[in-house]
């Protein structure tokens, strides 16, 4: 008998402990916020000692704390933030994972309903989480935690608008700045061609016959002259933006006829570099502009501005091309603000040399070491060619440029300057039995190492930065072991319906994947940052598919850009959101991100808001 009442002891002793918990949570506190708006709800965890919470993070097998709405609440969930976590070897799983001990408090950022009266709401979250110590773990528990005092709504106005779709915090926005900083080196780097740099005296003797005037007319002369610079170049990017409108800048970059227009003019502009012939602009259309310049006057110096800027378009037709191209990828005004950037570094050094004459002095004259450049150029041009040959190759699936002729050709392009600098490759600028300089003789090396560094990618390597502006790899056969691009993840493409169906059979999220077929930053991602273990790790807990929506004349491009643009307020590429199986947006991310953890940690995020 003794022995039955210990066992049942022992029972009711193992209950009451299994019943036990380690982890206590509070709500609060909550201000009231209006229907519709977004409110922050504290969510506290205060934790027995030697016990410890895992993150919202946290790598398997340890289930990550989750903070969810409960159905029917007066909320939606944007987003759950937390503290930074403690990363440690866990004893328990045998493997590094994110924990908190102590005291630890997550905000849930909310919204309000937009339909929900003026009332007094409950406000309950539910709480998914378990709790370890360094010696047992006790099984994942559910948990709902309400907030004791009252929880005012205040009706929304009438004509409110609707509230935008969540974006994490952490999310960062593509980077505006750097491409204004690569615009403007751009210009910067224009002043060197070979039909800018033989302009610097010509445009300087302009200014000289006005040495005599005060300094303000000089200072206001110099302007003005740049200011025609920046009209030109302005208005390209404004008149590409207003003639095509959003849509039609995004979808430039994969436009078949405009791709086969660079290549064309690509070409063209390279076989003159190279000395087959010259380019040069109608000459009475010149004559006309010098005439109107030599009038003196605001009208003049302006004019002076404008013909230099289209006597120069023959060699800086590439950077602007390049130029344009790389802005596709953003909204709006980017291409009008990316060519102001361009036209002020290249009329930046234009104006210091008004204001201080005398430093023309000091510069090179222009002589064989001009034509050299030209014949460079006339190379690189070609290389840049194919980028956009391979855009055409790509929408049109062709499947002719592929990724090992392409880079078959790069190699040969860029090889060719390198020995042409070693004087191995007998063309005008280079005389034969010249003596080989330092400079020449670095630079030569430097083509002819960085031709070799692109034989790898031929057989699958990886290459890094450059998967941008390359073909991905299609097979998953390498030479090397590692796939250029291959991260071998289940991709649907253009099939949002049927990714969510399988999301509702697997009880996934799905995750979309805005991208176009000649996106650079998307290829880049593809390339570089979705192999990356950590991130391919929790993509693979998704349903991923892709929308591609830079291809106008497919309906289903078109509707998934209106799609996105309804959603997020943009149709810039590549843009990453994770859908429900309500399709109700539950995180998204805009751009490029080169930060592993920053990408790994918005994808871990939305895990943990299921």
């Amino acid at each position: 008998m003794r022995r039955v009442v210990l066992l049942l002891a022992l029972s009711l002793l193992s209950l009451s402990a299994q019943k036990l918990d380690p982890i206590h949570w509070a709500l609060g506190p909550i201000p009231g916020t209006k229907a519709g708006s977004e409110f922050k709800i504290p969510v506290r965890a205060t934790l027995d000692e030697h016990w410890h919470l895992y993150s919202l993070t946290t790598p398997p097998p340890p289930k990550p704390t989750r903070i969810l709405a409960l159905e029917g609440a007066p909320y939606e969930v944007v987003r759950v933030d937390q503290p930074a976590p403690i990363r440690k070897r866990d004893v328990n799983f045998g493997s590094d994972t994110e924990t908190f001990d102590g005291a630890v408090e997550f905000t849930l950022v909310a919204r309000a309903l937009k339909d929900i009266p003026a009332n007094a709401a409950d406000l309950v979250v539910e709480v998914r989480y378990q709790a370890c110590d360094d010696k047992q773990c006790l099984p994942p528990r559910k948990k709902q935690v309400s907030y004791d005092a009252n929880f005012k709504f205040t009706p929304a106005p009438v004509n409110a608008q609707s509230a935008a779709p969540p974006v994490p915090a952490s999310a960062p926005k593509q980077s505006l700045t750097e491409f204004l900083f690569l615009a403007f080196g751009f210009g910067l780097a224009s002043v060197l061609t070979p039909c800018v740099f033989p302009m610097i005296p010509i445009t300087m003797s302009f200014f000289l016959t006005k040495q005599g005037a005060s300094k303000a007319r000089i200072v206001g002369d110099a302007v003005i002259f740049c200011l025609g610079i920046v009209v030109l170049f302005t208005a390209i990017g404004f008149i590409l933006t207003a003639a095509l409108g959003t849509a039609g800048v995004t979808s430039i970059g994969s436009n078949v006829y405009v791709n086969g227009f660079i290549c064309v003019i690509f070409f063209a502009l390279a076989l003159s570099l190279l000395g087959a012939y010259e380019i040069t602009l109608p000459s009475g259309l010149l004559t006309k502009l010098n005439s109107a310049s030599e009038g003196g006057g605001v009208a003049g110096t302006l004019l002076m501005g404008l013909t230099f800027s289209l006597t120069s378009f023959a060699c800086v037709g590439p950077f602007v091309g390049t130029l344009l191209a790389a802005s596709i990828t953003g909204d709006r005004l980017q291409p009008t603000l990316g060519m102001m950037a361009f036209s002020f570094g290249l009329s930046l050094p234009f104006f210091f040399l008004a204001l201080f004459p005398g430093v023309l002095k000091g510069l090179p004259r222009a002589g064989n070491w001009m034509i050299r450049v030209k014949v460079v150029m006339g190379f690189l041009i070609l290389a840049a060619m194919l980028k956009y040959l391979s855009n055409v190759d790509a929408v049109l699936r062709w499947e002719f440029l592929t990724r090992e002729r392409f880079l078959a050709l790069w190699v040969v392009l860029f090889a060719l300057p390198g020995l042409y600098l070693l004087g191995k490759l007998p063309m005008d600028g280079i005389k034969v039995g010249e003596t080989l300089g330092v400079g020449r003789a670095l630079i030569g090396t430097v083509f002819l190492a960085f031709a070799l560094s692109l034989v790898p990618g031929m057989f699958g390597a990886n290459l890094g930065e450059l998967e941008a502006y390359i073909p991905l790899v299609q097979e998953n056969a390498s030479l090397f072991g590692k796939s250029g691009g291959e991260t071998k993840l289940a991709w649907m493409k253009n099939d949002l319906e049927g990714a969510i169906a399988k999301a509702k059979a697997e009880n996934k999220l799905v995750f979309v994947n805005f991208t176009g077929v000649a996106c650079t930053n998307c290829h880049w991602m593809k390339a570089n940052m979705f192999p990356k273990q950590e991130v391919r790790e929790a993509m693979e807990k998704f349903v991923l598919v892709e929308l591609y929506t830079d291809e106008l004349d497919d309906p289903k491009s078109v509707a998934f850009q209106k799609m996105q643009e309804g959603l997020f307020q943009t149709v810039g590429i590549p843009y990453y959101a994770v859908f429900n199986t309500d399709q109700k947006v539950v995180s998204s991310f805009p751009g490029l991100t080169k930060d592993v953890k920053e990408f790994a940690g918005f994808l871990n995020s939305a895990l943990g808001k299921t």
